[in-house]
């Protein structure tokens, strides 16, 4: 807190006036409404605007226009001092459990919209905000304003779907989640059949009634229309900020203080700080200043206010299209489509256009339309007022511009187009949506009248160097020539000429980008022919025209059984039951791990971790960081009292490097400070000396040459491979790399650990999916018995393999801070920390030679898997192996051998991830097919199909299955999908477009449930039931998202005979169910269902006595009863669990207690010229027994196969030559948005199908799905390969996953992107290495 008072901030937050008498300028909203106002439903997901868990809504009364606008914004990157005057709505100021909720929360939770629930709160903020200022949104409205807000579990179609009951459209049947609409012809002439059970009952909901929202406090409009406003400073620790009132003020500031930032939407400056350490002592905000946001219309075209934010630039410039005619509007309608794809809504709605020029991005999306579009910017200084041009001498260099320091720019001026010019704006990035630009381009052609001479251009590039660019001499090639072939073609070879990115450019991506500036330039050729041919300037033919790709959202298809006609309604088994804590999700009020209050003197811990791969620690100074204000002790490998390090299958993994470190990332200590600023602040102050080792390992090349392998290696064989290999009419070998993955679960690793004060004894409350384990790691770390460690899980914020083993480590470190201080110590990551620290998927290389026969029998394959593990061995043994398990998928192939071998590199160590090497496994295993099929020239399906185990089988390992429901799978997938007459369709479309094509892909699988280490199978629950009959239920399992609280609450009511109401479930606890086993491997259900069964059966069997003698009874009277009767109404379930094994000397065994199957069919359109692709469909059908809870079953399927799509098409880890992790956040790490989500999502469960070996004859899904996310990479490929054959390639192609927008785009080998010279590797240092 600074010693200098400054003015008092006025702000109201949810109707309630707030004032703050030192705000620091240093304050984001978020962490003010998190820590001061404990209102914790506003999440932290990443602290940079990329993940949208943060959203709340702003209002703001304009004393112009005596209007009052509300937008949605990013409170992490809000600063507190922005809003003085401002309304401020978080999800608890819109509804709780406690008065009433808002429709919006409702429909997103009734829709079954939120599994684990972190990202609910800011969907509901981002629906509500769209909603307050359109009552009545379209579907195009809803994915706008939903896609800067990202979900890891649910696949977005059910938030999507309950969204859209706000829609006009919503009124038809499909909407409602239902199958049959009144509109299609053919369901009119059919009888009437039993009608579908549907997932929600839209006419349930509550309406939506805009006069019940919050009123806009008048106090904050009496304040606006003030006539005298001041100027504002607030004072900070570090930072000082003002807020001038006149634009003669704003001069004299930024005359005195050329060096300080101006910040209206703190999109630009927020991040620098937060990410880069970049410390201003002094910050201006003009966005008070009135002349930054006029706007002025002249003949010639229109000055927008250099303040006004992009969201208002756009609704100025729809407004304008349609008052004047199409010919002058060419520059305002490029921009409107560029101010469509530029970041998300949320940051849209404060980010101001002046600073967007300004900040000169070389991937900036505006610049290079305004500079094509001869705009001009008005700026003004204590000297001068001038006119700036805004042209290729205007940036000078990276987010530098030709401006003087203290110069401001007042407005942008934006001209009217002329009859025979055209401008368009091109861009392509990693993601359809929010997502900085690959390459982005501006482009403007001006012709003689009625002629295809060509008297200006003008073509400017993003992306293409550190600032934006001007491609002059292409430009000078094409001015004074027709506009025609001739011309074009000599442009591409100087465009390629002009435009030279060195083999080793930020950024990387080096061919994709030069193609791109190819591909681009022809795409506004195609444009401008057609305008020309539509204004009868020409007659030629024309090439085709190029349509974008499809985005609009059909309503999908979720089909499931219903319940057997004698099942008891109040029998809550297998009918689709909401998440039990959804309508808490949705009004902010489900705690987790951070939303714990703070305790009375609680510490705050941040981890130092090594920035180097491979070297030894020479020195480690922390004198300088104990100096620092706040700053309590630092934690170092020293202070540990127990085991330093955690053992694992023979190797060790050191809690806090001690003598060496292996990776960037490792742990070395840990700074605890008062907050977590200063524990921030000390942790950069630690100096760490290294001394580099030579020759470190990254990838699994180096792995290989260097035998540096963690034991033991694993083989697997049956038949003999190598003389089938001399029996065949045909042999091809090939290999396919798949990159890893982060798990991005939206609530980072986060834990609070508490001394009790006596005997040793502390309370740990933790965000992991094994609490036992944690409770076992942080006793050997103490050195204390387990039975002084209680470790609680209330819930989880998704999870998804990658909360096990980093946790217990991380856990470890915070308890020894907490026992070493005798204080609380909260550890949260930093969405970045986590990503460097925790690992994620493993990147595996696979290898295969397949043997077959000309009618497509494959008879035998031979494959070899490389895992980069990382450096430590984690869970990485275990991986390998279930990738072996896993060889055969849905194939009886006779003669089939599988190695595997686990590499140990200098990278952050990887761990489990949902799938568990399954999903590795099998797309080297499908991609072999799809070679067979190439090498043969037959459709893959085909392939597929004749290699399918029927009939009683035998696996690899030799486990005795049926593969009945499989083929069941497989027919009812063709039939739903109607296979046949899409891939005719998928090939007319084909002939009809060069430029565009479409693929299609239909894939198996066979998954094996339950952990093949035997003791991992066992469950307990406890369960007790209270004198006024309500239950409450413990288990060994952790709720992340799965619904496992849900479905236990189910099988209690069954058992018990009780409605759910009457059932409770608070947490997971080492104090409650000892012992547990981590919930994973998609056998929680199986499991703890069992177990809490069993203890529901064991106090139904106590209360049989009573229920004889008073069968007419309540429950609650029972229940007095036995406790007057002295009956224990408290019981322990428990559960073994088969034992599993496997044997690898005999390569035999029993790793799993059944399959799930599955089959997905997916359908994309790609863009070949630039590697952008939909899934227009997606059609999966799943056997999954009979499901206890079809909302959760189907929820579970969507949001696997979704990270399934992130895994093979999108996300991409990047690291530097030295092993520094490049994506450490959601703007440089992509992972799939409501974009992404298929355009039709069909999910059928697979009627009459029964299972044996689980809880009422369900089956374990959590993991199976996630594979089926393949269908759209091998539909891509599909699509690929159409492109490939029209440029005259045919036979098997090499394509790696992920199969991003570039490796699609120069696999299609186009001809542009065979202009790109290759650049000779060795020859230069790439930008990232190819893990």
């Amino acid at each position: 807190m600074s010693a200098k008072k400054g003015d008092t901030l006025c702000v109201f937050i949810n109707g309630k006036k707030v004032t703050e008498e030192h705000a620091d300028p240093e304050t984001m909203l978020l962490s003010f409404l998190r820590e001061r106002l404990r209102l914790t439903g506003t999440k932290s997901g990443c602290g940079g605007g990329g993940c949208g868990a943060c959203t709340v809504m702003v209002s703001r009364y304009q004393p112009a226009t005596r209007t009052i606008v509300h937008f949605s914004a990013n409170a992490c990157l809000m600063p507190l001092c922005q809003l003085h005057g401002a309304a401020v709505t978080t999800v608890e100021g819109i509804g709780s459990s406690k008065t009433r909720i808002h429709p919006v929360q409702e429909r997103i939770a009734k829709a079954h919209g939120s599994q684990c629930g972190f990202c609910t709160p800011g969907m509901v903020m981002s629906m509500y905000a769209l909603l307050r200022n359109n009552p009545q949104p379209t579907i195009e409205d809803i994915t706008q304003s939903l896609a800067g807000n990202l979900c890891r579990c649910t696949g977005y179609r059910p938030i999507v779907d309950g969204c859209r009951t706000f829609c006009q459209e919503a009124n038809c049947c499909q909407a409602n989640g239902g199958t049959n609409c009144c509109l299609s012809a053919e369901n009119s002439t059919k009888e009437p059949e039993e009608e579908k059970p549907q997932l929600f009952d839209k006419d349930e909901f509550l309406p939506l009634d805009p006069t019940q929202e919050l009123i806009f406090p008048p106090e904050l409009i009496l304040m606006a229309e003030a006539s005298n406003p001041q100027r504002l400073t607030f004072y900070g620790e570090r930072m000082t900020w003002v807020s001038p009132i006149s634009l003669e003020e704003l001069v004299q500031l930024r005359t005195r203080h050329p060096g300080a930032p101006l910040v209206i939407g703190n999109t630009n400056i927020g991040p620098d700080i937060k990410f880069k350490g970049a410390l201003h002592p002094l910050v201006i905000s003009p966005s008070r200043v009135k002349d930054l946001f006029e706007v002025c219309q002249t003949p010639e075209g229109v000055w927008v206010g250099a303040g006004c934010s992009l969201t208002e630039v756009r609704f100025l410039l729809e407004k304008m299209v349609p008052q004047f005619p199409e010919e002058k509007t060419e520059l305002f309608r490029a921009l409107i489509q560029q101010l469509g794809n530029l970041g998300s809504q949320q940051i849209r709605n404060v980010a101001s256009l002046g600073g967007n020029i300004v900040s000169a991005y070389p991937n900036s999306d505006l610049n290079p339309v305004l500079a094509a579009g001869s705009c001009k910017v008005s700026v003004v200084s204590s000297e001068e007022k001038r006119e700036v041009p805004l042209n290729q001498a205007f940036f000078v260099g990276f987010g530098k511009t030709i401006l003087k320091p203290e110069e401001v720019i007042v407005s942008v001026f934006i001209p009217f187009s002329r009859k025979g010019e055209f401008v368009r704006a091109l861009r392509q990035a990693p993601r359809k949506e929010a997502s900085f630009a690959t390459v982005t381009t501006g482009m403007r052609v001006y012709f003689s009248k009625d002629s295809r001479m060509v008297q200006d251009v003008s073509i400017y590039f993003g992306g293409m160097g550190p600032t934006t660019v001007h491609a002059t001499k292409t430009c000078k090639g094409i001015m004074g020539r027709p506009w025609d072939e001739e011309t074009l073609s000599r442009a591409y070879g100087v465009l390629l000429d002009e435009l030279v990115l060195p083999p080793s450019a930020p950024g990387g991506k080096v061919d994709f980008r030069r193609s791109l500036t190819l591909s681009l330039l022809f795409k506004f050729n195609l444009d401008v022919l057609q305008k020309l041919k539509e204004m009868s300037v020409i007659t030629d033919e024309l090439p085709e025209k190029l349509l974008p790709l499809p985005r609009d959202i059909h309503p999908s298809l979720q089909e499931f059984q219903h319940v057997p006609k004698n099942q008891s309604d109040q029998d809550p088994v297998g009918r689709p039951m909401m998440h039990r804590s959804a309508i808490s999700h949705a009004t902010g009020e489900a705690v987790y791990c951070d939303d714990i209050p703070r305790v009375d003197g609680e510490l705050f811990l941040v981890l130092v971790t090594s920035s180097r791969a491979h070297a030894k620690i020479t020195g480690l100074d922390v004198s300088e960081a104990l100096q620092l204000p706040g700053v309590v002790d630092v934690i170092t490998a020293k202070d540990i009292p127990g085991k330093k390090a955690r053992a694992m299958f023979g190797y060790e993994e050191e809690l806090l490097a001690m003598n060496e470190v292996s990776c960037v990332g490792q742990m070395v200590c840990a700074v605890v400070a008062d907050t977590k600023l200063h524990a921030k602040r000390g942790a950069a102050a630690i100096k760490i000396s290294y001394e580099d080792l030579p020759d470190p390992v990254f990838t699994i090349e180096d792995a290989v040459e260097k035998s540096s392998f963690f034991e033991p290696l694993r083989m697997i064989e049956r038949g003999n491979v190598t003389e089938a290999l001399k029996t065949v009419d045909g042999v091809y070998e090939g290999e396919i790399r798949i990159g890893g993955q982060e798990h991005f679960y939206m609530e980072t690793q986060s834990m609070l650990a508490v001394p009790v004060g006596e005997e040793m004894e502390l309370n740990v409350y933790v965000s992991t999916q094994w609490p036992t384990l944690m409770q076992v790691a942080i006793a050997e770390t103490l050195d204390i018995q387990y039975n002084r460690v209680t470790c609680h899980v209330k819930r989880l914020g998704g999870a998804f393999g990658g909360k096990v083993i980093k946790t217990s480590i991380l856990a470890s470190i915070t308890s020894v801070a907490a026992w070493k201080t005798n204080r609380a110590v909260r550890c949260v990551l930093e969405r970045g920390e986590d990503m460097l620290i925790t690992g994620g998927r493993h990147p595996v290389l696979g290898k295969y030679k397949v043997g077959f026969m000309n009618d497509g029998r494959i008879v035998a394959a031979d494959f070899q898997y490389y895992v980069n593990a990382g450096c430590a061995v984690d869970e990485s043994v275990l991986v390998s192996e279930k990738i072996l398990l896993h060889l055969d998928n849905t194939y009886n192939i006779p003669n089939l051998r599988g190695r595997s071998a686990t590499c140990r590199t200098n990278l952050p160590s990887n761990t489990a991830f949902r799938g568990f090497g399954v999903p590795q496994s099998l797309l080297v295993v499908e991609n072999m097919v799809n070679d067979v099929a190439m090498v043969l020239g037959r459709p893959a399906y085909q392939i597929r199909e004749i290699n399918m185990y029927k009939g009683p089988s035998v696996t690899h390992y030799k486990f005795e299955f049926s593969p009945e429901n499989l083929l069941h799978c497989w027919e009812e997938c063709k039939l739903r999908s109607e296979y046949s007459v899409r891939l005719r369709a998928v090939d007319q479309f084909n002939q009809l477009n060069r430029w565009k094509k479409r693929g299609m892909s239909i894939i198996p699988i066979k998954h094996g449930i339950a952990f093949a280490e035997g003791f991992l199978n066992q469950a307990a629950a406890l369960v007790h039931i209270y004198k006024d009959g309500s239950v409450l239920v413990t288990h060994g399992g952790t709720e992340m998202g799965q619904g496992i609280h849900t479905k236990m609450q189910q099988v209690t009511s069954r058992e018990l005979g009780i409605p759910t109401t009457k059932i409770y479930i608070s947490e997971t606890s080492t104090g409650t169910v000892p012992n547990s086993c981590l919930s994973g491997a998609s056998f929680g259900t199986d499991a703890n269902g069992m177990a809490v069964k069993n203890a529901c059966e064991i106090l139904y069997q106590r209360l049989e006595p009573i229920r004889l003698k008073n069968p007419k009874g309540s429950w609650e009277s029972w229940v007095q009863e036995a406790f007057l009767d002295k009956i224990s109404l408290s019981a322990t379930g428990f559960f073994r669990g088969k034992d599993l094994y496997m044997d690898w000397d005999k390569m035999e065994g029993q790793p799993y207690f059944y399959f799930t199957y599955g089959v997905c069919c997916s359908e994309v359109e790609l863009d070949c010229l630039t590697g952008d692709y939909r899934t227009v469909r997606t059609d999966i059908v799943f056997d999954i027994g009979r499901s206890l809870n079809p909302s959760v079953d189907i929820g579970q399927i969507e949001g696997a196969f979704t990270q399934g799509l992130g895994l093979y098409t999108l996300e991409e880890l990047k690291f530097s030559p030295s092993g520094f992790l490049y994506t450490r956040g959601p703007s440089q790490y992509k992972i799939p948005a409501v974009c992404d989500m298929p355009l039709q999502f069909n999910v059928y469960l697979l009627p009459d199908s029964d299972n044996p070996h689980a809880i009422y004859s369900s089956k374990g899904i959590g993991e199976p799905a996630l594979f089926l996310g393949s269908s759209v990479f091998f539909a891509i490929k599909d699509a690929v390969a159409a492109a490939r054959s029209d440029s005259g390639l045919a036979g098997p192609f090499s394509l790696d996953s992920p199969a991003t927008p570039e490796k699609a785009c120069l696999a299609c080998a186009s001809p542009f992107i065979q202009k790109i010279p290759a650049s000779r590797s060795g020859s230069f240092k790439p930008w990232a290495l190819n893990i």
